[in-house]
């Protein structure tokens, strides 16, 4: 697992609490992972996340991937787990306009310690987010304590293809506030020393198309509305473009993708 010290939860809240975060939702909308809409009824179907079920979604961000399962699968109740509080109350925000208020509620929290008790939800949830979480073992523990026996752990996330060279991984990582960046291999075998049997741990292929279109929708159309989300600072959005063509190549090399998994919790 590649690694780069120095980045750990604050940083993440300062992209997700500022400008960055905002110039993230766009690009790929309120649903701020690769594939949107498409990849999360993908992971729901091959998951099977459906009617009258109750989830937990660690690293919920502003609440998207929970409004997505209770209008489209027929979840019963979502419980959603952020530690920026921007984002939290940001999706507080979205729920009650959408008058999903009553299915779906927010806990500001460190997504390893949640603080919900243990066996509470048929399943847990995460969309391209537990990238961000410095110590992954920690939080597939905590998803395998929260999801009740005979459960599902279901999430996508960016993980390491082909091996990125160390100053590959550290660029990237850099960028993207990442402390560490897992593989297929490495969150199965977490998954697995956290008592649960891997139904699934495959790259859907998504991550090369998806950043093509998002490096064209910002040349292309939404040059103007990014530039006023940092400022108008032109000399910021030509480095931040560098460093997402930079990614672009890594995807289309394969050395950096979108992990599907799928796991039971058999103890």
């Amino acid at each position: 697992m590649k690694r780069k010290s120095g980045i750990g939860l604050e940083n993440v809240q300062a992209v997700y609490g500022g400008p960055e975060g905002d110039l993230w939702e766009l690009v790929m909308g309120q649903q701020i992972h690769i594939g949107g809409f498409k990849s999360s009824m993908d992971l729901a179907e091959k998951a099977g996340i459906g009617a009258g079920l109750a989830g937990v979604d660690l690293c919920c961000c502003n609440g998207a991937g929970m409004r997505f399962l209770v209008r489209f699968r027929g979840v019963a109740k979502m419980t959603g787990v952020d530690a920026t509080p921007t984002v939290v109350e940001r999706g507080r925000q979205r729920c009650k306009a959408e008058g999903l208020e009553g299915k779906i509620q927010f806990v500001l929290a460190d997504a390893t310690a949640s603080g919900l008790p243990s066996g509470c939800a048929d399943f847990v949830w995460g969309e391209d987010a537990w990238c961000y979480v410095v110590d992954k073992a920690r939080l597939i523990a905590e998803a395998a304590r929260i999801v009740k026996p005979g459960g599902t752990i279901a999430f996508t996330d960016w993980i390491e293809g082909r091996a990125m060279t160390d100053r590959e991984a550290d660029r990237f990582l850099t960028f993207m506030k990442f402390p560490n960046v897992q593989d297929l291999k490495g969150y199965g075998d977490l998954l697995k020393s956290s008592g649960c049997e891997v139904k699934m741990a495959v790259d859907t292929g998504r991550f090369a198309p998806y950043v093509d279109l998002y490096l064209g929708m910002l040349d292309m159309q939404l040059t103007y509305d990014a530039l006023k989300i940092i400022g108008f600072d032109t000399n910021l959005m030509g480095a931040m473009a560098g460093e997402m063509q930079f990614m672009q190549g890594l995807a289309h090399a394969g050395k950096i993708a979108q992990g599907l998994f799928v796991a039971r919790k058999v103890k």
